[in-house]
């Protein structure tokens, strides 16, 4: 990844973020994200190909609802949970509980430090 393309919060477009929000997988995602850690592309674990994984990582962030942070060959994502709320208010935690209320993206998990790759 060279250099990360984040939306500007007022071009983050509500059409896009509910598209991106659409897929289980990236439901999951957010969910990891919402308690606000930024997590690295590694901690992440989901039923998919890492090719996959990536895809759905910058589907989520070219909708403006994550943030990508790159460090020598590592990458880092964080829920841009300010942006959304300023855009679109009360939209995520409503997201968020309806999620978790029908275990939406229950298939994506924090990998174990030991497990988690270098």
């Amino acid at each position: 990844m060279k250099h990360a393309h984040h939306p500007e919060p007022e071009d983050i477009s509500l059409v896009e973020v509910m598209s991106a929000l659409g897929d289980p997988l990236r439901l999951g995602l957010v969910r990891l994200l919402a308690d606000g850690r930024e997590r690295g592309w590694g901690q992440l674990d989901a039923p998919v190909a890492k090719s996959t994984l990536s895809h759905h990582l910058r589907a989520l962030r070219d909708a403006g609802i994550t943030r990508t942070r790159q460090e020598g060959t590592r990458c880092f994502v964080t829920l841009r949970r300010d942006d959304l709320d300023a855009c679109f208010p009360g939209l995520m935690k409503a997201v968020l509980e309806s999620a978790e209320a029908h275990d939406a993206g229950a298939g994506v998990a924090l990998r174990s430090d030991r497990d988690a790759p270098v």
